[in-house]
Formats: C-alpha cells, structure tokens, sequence
C-alpha cells in the first residue's frame, strides 16, 4: 500500500467529488447525537466515511465485530483494513460510491484486530458530500455456503466411489467366477478341483462384502438405501430360499422357521431376504452351536412381523446398544467373517421400509425382532 494510503489519502484514486456541496452536509455529531441509540445498540457496524477515504464517526460494533476501538478506525484508511485479494473490488466500489451510485451488497473481508479476517456485506449511500455505510458480519453464511460447495465435491467423490465398487471390482469378480465355471466343465485332479472350490468361496465372499460396503455407502453416504416395491411379488418363497441357502452352507445350524402370513406383502422381497439372511448368518455365528435358532414371519395386528432367536449368553447392556452401528462387533472372539456391517444394513433395510428392528437379550435367548405397516 502507498504512503499517501498509509496517510489516510486514496493514493492513485482520482476523487471524484459527491453530487451534493459540502455546504449542505448535515453534523456529524448531530446525526450520531440523533440516532444515538441505534448507533450504540445495533450489532451491524455503521460508519460515516468522508471523501478522503477516513471513517468521521464509527459505532460501537466495530469493537465487536472486529475489535478496533474508534480512534484506531478513524485514524485510518478504510483501505487498510480490506483484505488485499479484495481491494481492487473495493476501490472499484468506492470509485462508484463517489460518483453518486450507492452500492448495495458489496462484499469483502475486513481484517480483525487479532490477524484473521470476517466478511462484511455493506451497504454504502453518498448523501450530503459524505458516505453512510452500514456492514453485516456474514462470514458465517460465508462458511456455510463454503461447505456445501464441500458437500458437492464429496457427493461427486462419493458416486465414484460407488461405480468404482458397483463396476470396476465387481465385473472382474464376475469374470472370475465365470472363468471357475468353465474350468470345472474340463478334468480336474482333485487338488485341482479343492483349489477351484476355494478360489470360488474367496470370490463370493469378496462379492457380499462389496456389497455390503456398497450398501453403506448408499445409505451413510447417500441418499438412504434403495428398496423397490414397484412390482408387488411374493415375499414367502423369497425367506424360504434364504433358510435353505443358510441351512447348506452351515448344515450344522438348526433352523425352527414358522412363515405364517398373509401373501403377497408390500415390500421389497430381496432386501427382505436380505434383512433374514444377515440375521440368521448373526445367529449363526453367535448363538449356541447345539441349540435350535427360531424363525417366525407372521401377521400381528396390521404388521408384518419377523423373529430371529438364538439361544446362548446374554449380550451386555451396552454392547447391546451398539448393535446396529456399521463395523461393531458384540463378540471380539467370534467368526471374524464379513466387516460387522450385517445388522447395520439389516436396521437400513428396516427403516427404508418404514419398520424397526429391535433387539433383546435375556438369560439364554437373543432375540431379533422386525415389524413394519402392511399397507
């Protein structure tokens, strides 16, 4: 900044002289002196400004807002205090200023007395061969508006992250899984077929925790996880299939299920069995290996109603409160299979469906249990 800035002058501003005379200026210590209380209580800053670019008079919410006292604002070029990205706009707008134009809105950061910088959007008005100025502190709006520019950017992020998982891992996977397919169809030693079976398993575990994490992002990230009750289909076979996928895959696991319900239900099926798979696999791993697991779906009073209850030690009060929260685990010590996100997108499920799903532990039983409208 120049010395004649430093000095209080404009420097290389070529001033322009208000459209009204001096001569019909009003005091300026009979304008403070008659709005006097406005002045001393109002939080937006107000301030007489004079040709020279030098504040005449300034209200108590410069200390406020920026912590100057009077005489350091006074003493001063409005200029030496404006942020220096922002002082080719302000001059700009002072230049306009002196021509007779008010200037509404204006923009800038203003420094605060400790080093840092607040926002101001004034409003300035040439009246009398002086200029009224009044200023809001908006950098929280600032802020705001800051990070929902944030938001946007991590919502793009995030649909890439989504397509990276939807499309550039779960093709390869399914090219994997076809290649299996065809290999099995050719002779195979029995090394070679165990080393098959295995490679298979590794893939679709690899494919349900993709679509586990896929899942979390859809409703953590996302808009909510999606459920498509587009097309009403019937739920019953959908629960049946589920009980019979995890009855193979674990034919140690006892399974008491009891499907007594009004067909078709207003949902979506396949979330549904996926809501059954998570809890039966959870009851699986937790509950007592020689003790049946219970599964009803019934209609209860206007509800479609489904249990899950295992058989084994009480959950703590408190781990039993964190349940459904992505990546928690009630038991360090258990089948240390998947990520923990199997009740957390279960509740998802749940509540994108307009239901609860609830949990209670007692001596000897666990029980899940998830309700939602039929109609």
């Amino acid at each position: 900044m120049s010395g004649d800035r430093q000095n209080g002058q404009l420097g290389e501003f070529r001033i322009i002289r208000s459209h009204r005379p001096d001569s019909q200026s009003e005091p300026v210590p009979e304008l403070a002196k008659k709005y006097s209380l406005t002045w001393k209580v109002t939080p937006d800053l107000l301030g007489i400004l004079n040709d020279s670019g030098l504040f005449e008079n300034t209200n108590p919410a410069w200390f406020t807002t920026l912590g100057f006292l009077p005489d350091e604002v006074e003493s001063r070029s409005f200029l030496s205090f404006v942020h220096p990205d922002d002082l080719p706009a302000t001059e700009a707008a002072f230049e306009a200023v002196q021509r007779g134009t008010p200037v509404l809105k204006f923009e800038n950061r203003y420094r605060h007395k400790n080093g840092s910088y607040r926002w101001l959007s004034w409003n300035t008005v040439p009246e009398g061969g002086r200029y009224y100025c009044s200023a809001r502190d908006v950098t929280e709006h600032k802020e705001a508006v800051n990070a929902l520019l944030v938001t946007e950017r991590d919502a793009h992020l995030r649909e890439q992250f989504i397509a990276v998982l939807g499309h550039d891992l779960r093709n390869p996977l399914a090219a994997i899984a076809s290649a299996i397919r065809i290999i099995r169809r050719e002779a195979q030693t029995e090394t070679t077929l165990h080393m098959l079976s295995m490679t298979q398993g590794a893939v679709d575990r690899m494919t349900a925790l993709i679509e586990d994490v896929m899942d979390l992002a859809r409703s953590r990230l996302g808009a909510g996880l999606s459920i498509d009750r587009g097309v009403v289909l019937p739920l019953m076979p959908a629960l049946r299939q589920v009980i019979a996928e995890i009855q193979l895959a674990q034919p140690d696991a006892k399974i008491e299920a009891v499907l007594d319900f009004a067909d078709p239900v207003n949902c979506d099926p396949a979330r549904l069995a996926q809501l059954l798979s998570n809890l039966l696999s959870n009851a699986v791993s937790h509950g007592a290996a020689t003790r049946p697991i219970r599964m009803t779906a019934a209609d209860e009073d206007g509800q479609f109603t489904l249990t899950v209850a295992n058989q084994g030690p009480a959950i703590p009060e408190k781990a039993l409160e964190m349940l459904f929260q992505p990546f928690f685990r009630a038991n360090a010590g258990a089948n240390q299979d998947g990520l923990g996100l199997g009740l957390f997108i279960a509740s998802e499920i749940a509540r994108a469906h307009g239901g609860t799903l609830t949990a209670t532990s007692e001596q000897d039983w666990t029980v899940f249990r998830f309700q939602m409208p039929r109609t």
